[in-house]
């Protein structure tokens, strides 16, 4: 059979606006996961991934297209708060008649140059991030960032202090008001760490529930906030000097995953920028083969003076 150019000028068929017996299932989300995306955040470019997902009520299928479509103007200029409502708003209305809910997933990592601690050399550090944006009546909006840090235990080095202390005792045999100090700072060099703390790689996981009003997403003032409070963010470059400043930061600041939960929760209550915040902390531990992990949450009472 033949096909004619009148074949091309007939209504396509929509097979999505169909309804049979099942279609008077509700669903909470339909949508695609995944899409790559570039955004620009924090005046950088971004290379994402975007979830974006509508509920149905009384329809065989949604217009996959028409959600895709929607997320190019996510790439015409700088995200935010207001473009995604709008973006949203664009996607209910397409679906206008089956639709009252839009969700929308950004995620990946921005990438921000720090500079190393002491030495004055630079390097590329990522940071993982999740946008997630919904309108239903109203529209909320939520930022959530990685950080890595570095956390030494607080138990660990403790019993290693014992045991220097034990060996010095063993050493010396109790005579150390006796010794010279240049004695005392030889067998420091050399004998001084019979024992060393673990530490290990950890993350801080802070979700911020943001004001619908915020010019900006507020991305890297929220970082440097998590890693001005922790104290051992992860380095980039590092030359001996580094190293050492690391050693000592390290030091000054040991931490069980509830310490450093605890210190961004306390921070973060005392500062007007948050109503809502979410702290998930995970310590990838080198003395166990699993994490220690604390999950906590805060919520500024609106009703307080």
């Amino acid at each position: 059979m033949s096909t004619t150019t009148e074949t091309f000028t007939t209504p396509l068929a929509d097979a999505q606006v169909q309804s049979d017996t099942h279609s008077q299932i509700g669903l909470d989300w339909v949508g695609m996961t995944g899409i790559a995306l570039p955004v620009e955040l924090a005046g950088r470019p971004v290379n994402a991934s975007v979830d974006i997902g509508i509920d149905l009520q009384g329809q065989k299928g949604i217009h996959m297209s028409r959600l895709y479509l929607s997320l190019d103007g996510l790439t015409q200029r700088e995200l935010t708060a207001d473009l995604l409502k709008q973006t949203l708003e664009q996607i209910l209305s397409s679906h206008a008649q089956t639709s009252s809910k839009a969700h929308l997933r950004i995620y990946g990592d921005i990438l921000i140059s720090r500079r190393s601690l002491i030495s004055n050399q630079f390097g590329w550090k990522a940071y993982p991030f999740e946008v997630e944006a919904n309108l239903q009546n109203s529209f909320k909006i939520k930022l959530k960032v990685g950080v890595p840090y570095s956390s030494t235990c607080p138990s660990s080095a403790a019993l290693c202090a014992q045991v220097m202390q034990q060996q010095f005792a063993l050493d010396f045999d109790n005579q150390a008001p006796l010794l010279p100090q240049s004695q005392v700072l030889d067998w420091l060099i050399k004998h001084g760490l019979p024992a060393t703390p673990h530490s290990q790689r950890s993350w801080a996981w802070v979700t911020a529930m943001l004001k619908i009003a915020e010019k900006k997403l507020p991305i890297i003032e929220l970082i440097n906030r998590i890693e001005n409070i922790l104290c051992t963010s992860v380095q980039t470059v590092v030359k001996r000097s580094d190293e050492q400043a690391f050693a000592i930061a390290n030091g000054q600041n040991l931490m069980f995953c509830e310490d450093a939960a605890r210190r961004l929760i306390e921070a973060f209550s005392h500062q007007c920028q948050f109503n809502e915040i979410t702290v998930e902390i995970d310590h990838q531990e080198s003395l166990h083969a699993h994490n220690a992990v604390v999950r906590t949450h805060w919520k500024r009472d609106h009703h307080a003076a």
